[in-house]
């Protein structure tokens, strides 16, 4: 509080002078009144060394001078000269203020924009049949197109599926395909919609709850990053086109129906007969998805596939914060599901994964889930946010300590579509670190923290934790094929762990004898997935960029960014090209063995990656290095978006808390309410 003095005269009568202070101005100032001062006897205080009359005065003071004109004339050049360099100054911070800003350079150190921008449009290039709007935009079809977009008109290819409208994200030619998805002689749904999985024609979605949990996370943080780069409306975008997909696979049981359905996946591998006798599938056959002939049906799973459940749950409940302004459909999503939960919470006797069951099958070779655990503690967590119903809390932390105890070794550390429990642990720190609920939390909320910080030390300790490669990738599941995922992810979850104790202004991460500083955990996470820079020796410049080129091969393994990138992926649209003509199993196969580059460019998609030896074959006939996922490119999406930093000139958040949002994810929280 400003503290006010009355200036005592040193002789016999006061001066009658009252000053008050105010912190920010170092200095005693004038006080209109004595009812708002504290009177003091400043004969106690030492003599100031600063003249009384240097206070400032209530009156104005004035300067007298004589301007003499001798010449009218120059004196008016003058004048014009002065009034123009004026008016140049102002059109210039005019056109500085609303003038649209030039995108960096592909070569720049600060691309990291551009590169976030293409890693978004590979999910475009996945879309399956869009509905009439989403997010207000018309929407776009499920086919394989070669598209161009406005900004930059880069000229890519779009991979989706539908009947064609016009969007903000529009394209230049467009193909209908996947519109009788879910509709057979097995099954008769309506599962038009959603993502294609990879470089194949299937639907799976245990992937695709798993991205969209994940894109929503980040939003959730990152929202003022996304918005100040244009792309929030974007990534809002792919992630509503997600979520009513993921609402059509839920259908509660009722009383027509006893069975709770959870479609696992859309147009299955089985082998069905056409009518020119011929047997083909998704797998089998090597076509564009405009060309597709055969019945796509839908894995049903019946009262069961607890983990596939709580992925959903997830991602419906991370969503709802997403679209929270949307209330009715912010609604729909948190209610689903809670109605999820509760279908969980009945099958907790005999609980299974989706892919033991016989509705998973088909999944085994692609998305084998190891357990269900992870899950539940993961939706559980969001579903506490989502609603800040403390018994949610409860549910999230106890499967969390149970998931923790029962991991494989294998899984550890991995954050992908098989495994939630690292993300879920950053999540649960970041509840502990900036509004710890207290009892009767403490004991679990402690194990997560602990959990997390073994976590992000095994990620960035040289001595504890993962083998890194000579050119920098973290080898995180040296087993799993797809070595880039798990690097993108890890640069995520220690960047954004790394904003959690930036926001509190904790200098640093302690990892037994050794210390970890803010800048060295960003600098872990630029190396794993930020655009090269040339021009510095320092390791920390040295290690940056892998995903996007600074690696052995010199090449970037997000396709279109960059002079270097994948020329073969193994993507069936990509490689065919978009030529008026319908191409059979057996013709598609022609385009898929040759030798030449794509003839469409799937721009924005990260390849699998190298090896854990740094061996990069960029052959199509090698999935293995080639194919992009809708899993992976979410990790990508999340790694970019958390790494930005604000020196990029067009950028103007606040980077004190690492530019995350350190309330958002807490505004449906009543402390105290634990109902």
């Amino acid at each position: 509080m400003p503290y006010v003095a009355k200036a005592i005269n040193m002789v016999d009568e006061p001066a009658g002078i009252f000053v008050h202070s105010i912190t920010e101005t170092g200095r005693l100032l004038p006080s209109g009144s004595r009812w708002n001062s504290i009177e003091i006897d400043v004969s106690l205080l030492p003599p100031s060394t600063t003249p009384s009359d240097s206070l400032p005065s209530k009156y104005s003071k004035s300067l007298e001078f004589t301007l003499t004109i001798r010449d009218r004339t120059r004196f008016r050049r003058f004048i014009c000269a002065t009034s123009s360099l004026v008016l140049l100054a102002v059109a210039a911070l005019l056109l500085t203020a609303l003038l649209p800003r030039k995108r960096p350079d592909v070569s720049s150190s600060k691309n990291i924009p551009l590169a976030l921008s293409h890693a978004l449009q590979f999910f475009d290039a996945q879309r399956c049949k869009q509905q009439a709007t989403v997010m207000g935009f018309a929407s776009l079809s499920c086919s394989i197109n070669l598209v161009v977009f406005d900004r930059g008109k880069i000229l890519m290819l779009i991979f989706s599926a539908g009947i064609l409208a016009k969007s903000n994200y529009s394209v230049a030619f467009r193909g209908d395909s996947g519109l009788q998805d879910g509709n057979s002689e097995q099954t008769h749904a309506d599962l038009v919609g959603g993502f294609y999985d990879s470089g194949n024609n299937v639907k799976f979605s245990f992937p695709i709850a798993y991205a969209i949990s994940l894109l929503s996370w980040t939003v959730i943080e990152y929202h003022q990053k996304y918005e100040a780069l244009g792309e929030l409306d974007h990534v809002k975008d792919v992630i509503r086109w997600g979520t009513d997909y993921l609402l059509k696979l839920y259908i509660p049981s009722n009383s027509t129906s006893g069975s709770t359905i959870l479609y696992s996946q859309a147009s299955a591998q089985q082998l069905f007969t056409l009518i020119d006798g011929a047997k083909e599938n998704d797998l089998t056959c090597w076509q564009r998805p405009e060309d597709m002939k055969y019945e796509r049906p839908a894995s049903v799973c019946r009262n069961s596939a607890t983990d596939l459940a709580g992925e959903m749950m997830a991602a419906l409940a991370a969503s709802s914060m997403v679209f929270r302004q949307q209330e009715s459909y912010s609604r729909k999503l948190i209610q689903t599901a809670q109605s999820l939960f509760e279908f969980v919470k009945k099958t907790r006797k005999f609980p299974e994964t989706y892919s033991a069951n016989e509705c998973g099958k088909e999944a085994r070779n692609f998305y084998n889930s190891s357990g269900y655990l992870d899950e539940l503690a993961w939706g559980g967590t969001w579903l506490f946010f989502a609603t800040g119903n403390y018994s949610y809390l409860e549910y999230a932390t106890e499967k969390f300590v149970s998931a923790s105890d029962t991991q494989s070794s294998a899984n550890k550390g991995g954050f992908y579509w098989d495994n939630k429990l690292p993300a879920t642990a950053v999540l649960l720190t970041r509840l502990r670190y900036l509004r710890d609920p207290g009892y009767p939390y403490e004991i679990n909320l402690r194990i997560s923290t602990d959990w997390a910080s073994n976590l992000i030390c095994s990620y960035v300790s040289p001595n504890r934790g993962f083998n890194m490669t000579p050119g920098g990738l973290i080898i995180i599941n040296p087993n799993e094929s797809g070595t880039l995922q798990f690097g993108v992810t890890a640069a995520f979850l220690t960047k954004v762990y790394n904003d959690y104790l930036k926001s509190l202004r904790i200098p640093g991460e302690n990892c037994g004898f050794d210390f970890f500083s803010l800048q060295t955990l960003q600098t872990f996470s630029r190396s794993q997935a930020s655009p090269k820079t040339t021009g510095s020796n320092t390791k920390q410049l040295q290690l940056v960029n892998y995903v996007l080129g600074d690696n052995p091969a010199n090449m970037s393994y997000m396709v279109g960014f960059g002079e270097s990138f994948p020329k073969r992926v193994h993507h069936r649209g990509g490689s065919i090209p978009w030529d008026g003509r319908h191409y059979t199993c057996e013709e598609g196969k022609r385009w898929r063995d040759r030798k030449d580059p794509n003839p469409n460019i799937l721009r924005g998609a990260m390849v699998a990656g190298p090896d854990k030896d740094e061996k990069f074959f960029d052959e199509r006939g090698w999935p293995a290095y080639t194919e992009p996922t809708l899993s992976g490119n979410a990790g990508l999406v999340a790694a970019l978006v958390a790494v930005l930093e604000p020196q990029v000139p067009y950028l103007g958040w606040d980077d004190r808390n690492g530019g995350i949002d350190p309330d958002g994810i807490f505004l449906n929280l009543k402390l105290g309410d634990y109902s």
